[in-house]
């Protein structure tokens, strides 16, 4: 893959991405998932990414945060190249700088609701890693819980895990791929309300995946993703 030109990135974006492409081999040949896109997230901004199922909104969002390699292009995730890091590199550029939220949670199912917060915590060297995990889990409503194993949790409340864990760290940049999936409507919307509270007090970059445009509207901004690449503008 050829080096990135600095030139290309702007100083001081969170994440940046040029030229990006994503392709896959089948039986019938040649599938491109993405294609030309360009990106760049500033420090603080929200952005979200949206488009029908399969216009590659997750691939995208796999890619920006270094958990998959593209077919071509570049990505700069803060200040470096993803291309110039092997996988355990990546690791580490991500260890306490950012955070996830997923559709499926993602909890470990044999840890505590405390544990699954604390876990991160102490994989980046917090030495009051306990303490920010309980409060953290208080910030969240679940207090109470700290001892309960995903299984012993509804949705809504793993989902409220899910965000203590995102953001203990004081990332600089959360990524969220549709974590409303799983939920009903009503603890879906009260999840939402709870991942931007949490984004505004915190200052965070918040890049979300999602196929609901009214929740894309929460966001400053829109990128509409149709068949892998950008579309003119989002909808309305």
């Amino acid at each position: 893959m050829t080096p990135p030109d600095s030139r290309r990135f702007p100083d001081g974006a969170v994440v940046s991405a040029r030229g990006l492409a994503q392709r896959v081999t089948t039986a019938d040949g040649e599938l491109t998932i993405l294609a030309d896109i360009d990106l760049t997230v500033a420090p603080g901004e929200t952005l979200a990414i949206t488009g029908a199922s399969g216009s590659g909104k997750s691939t995208l969002l796999g890619l920006l945060a270094g958990l998959d390699r593209p077919s071509a292009g570049e990505v700069m995730l803060l200040g470096a190249a993803l291309s110039e890091l092997d996988e355990d590199a990546r690791a580490r550029l991500r260890a306490g700088r950012v955070g996830f939220v997923f559709q499926s949670f993602q909890l470990l199912p044999a840890l505590s609701a405390l544990e699954n917060i604390l876990l991160p915590l102490e994989l980046a060297g917090h030495r009051d890693a306990r303490a920010r995990a309980a409060d953290w889990l208080a910030r969240v409503g679940l207090a109470e819980r700290a001892s309960h194993t995903p299984r012993q949790l509804s949705g809504g409340e793993q989902q409220r895990v899910a965000l203590a864990r995102a953001f203990a760290t004081d990332p600089q940049i959360v990524f969220a791929d549709e974590p409303t999936g799983n939920l009903d409507a009503d603890t879906g919307a009260r999840i939402i309300d709870l991942l931007f509270e949490l984004n505004a007090r915190a200052g965070t970059t918040l890049v979300l995946v999602t196929h609901d445009a009214a929740l894309a509207t929460r966001c400053a901004r829109r990128m509409h993703l149709v068949a892998g690449r950008v579309a003119a503008r989002a909808p309305a």
